[in-house]
């Protein structure tokens, strides 16, 4: 049974990722329209100035810790949060069970030709993955009765979607009873590093918390959208004294 576990008023799943996993396979097999979220720290700060957000995540079935920066926020209101469920590893986890179980996989979302690139590497790595479509994030609102008219004829198990930060979360739910997809997750920029595009921090980095940093020297241009993170911390320091 997962626990949820508020940081700044936003309900986080305390699992592992193996527990995460199994909470998506067991979806699948339920056959219902689920959504899981991947939270991080800058995905917080956006939900405390956007109500729509904030509910969106707080309805949502699952809520992954996906950043050190939840994680420590957790613990430093003495909550027990086990670890890091980042969503890039949590979507090669379920490409894996792909390959093995033959999950239908969608991917939407980058740049055009990014999803492709994703999936050949994809399909390079774990032999027999299983993925029925890709489209890219670029489009209109006269495109959308298409899109979602293409998924369903894909008949995904899992749909991912990176279409960024709040649109993702909100294109999703508002579309997920017609999408009638076991499960879809919002997945960031995990196509561009599938692809290539972006390159993702060394392990050491990662297990040392210290992704944002690489990020952040790596391309120069997030700085102002990592001031979240000092932000995020010091209103939770706040949160803890009040």
């Amino acid at each position: 049974m997962k626990r949820r576990i508020p940081v700044l008023d936003i309900m986080i799943d305390a699992v592992t990722m193996a527990e995460a996993v199994k909470i998506v396979e067991n979806f699948i097999a339920e056959q219902r329209t689920r959504f899981v979220a991947t939270a991080n720290a800058e995905m917080v700060m956006m939900a405390q100035t956007d109500p729509v957000l904030a509910g969106i995540l707080n309805r949502a079935d699952l809520v992954i810790p996906d950043g050190a920066g939840v994680v420590w926020a957790a613990r430093y209101h003495q909550y027990a949060m086990p670890e890091r469920v980042a969503g890039y590893d949590l979507v090669q986890q379920l490409l894996a069970k792909s390959a093995r179980s033959g999950y239908r996989v969608y991917f939407f979302g980058g740049a055009p030709g990014v999803a492709e690139q994703a999936r050949t590497w994809a399909e390079a790595r774990y032999p027999g993955v299983n993925v029925v479509g890709v489209r890219d994030g670029y489009f209109t609102a006269q495109d959308e009765p298409e899109i979602i008219n293409t998924i369903k004829l894909c008949k995904p198990d899992i749909l991912l979607a990176g279409l960024g930060v709040p649109k993702q979360e909100k294109w999703l739910t508002k579309h997920l009873n017609e999408l009638n997809v076991p499960v879809a997750i919002g997945v960031g920029g995990t196509f561009d590093v599938m692809a290539g595009v972006v390159i993702r921090a060394p392990l050491w980095m990662q297990k040392a918390n210290l992704e944002w940093l690489y990020r952040l020297l790596s391309q120069p241009q997030r700085a102002l959208r990592m001031l979240a993170l000092p932000r995020f911390m010091l209103k939770v320091a706040v949160a803890k004294k009040d």
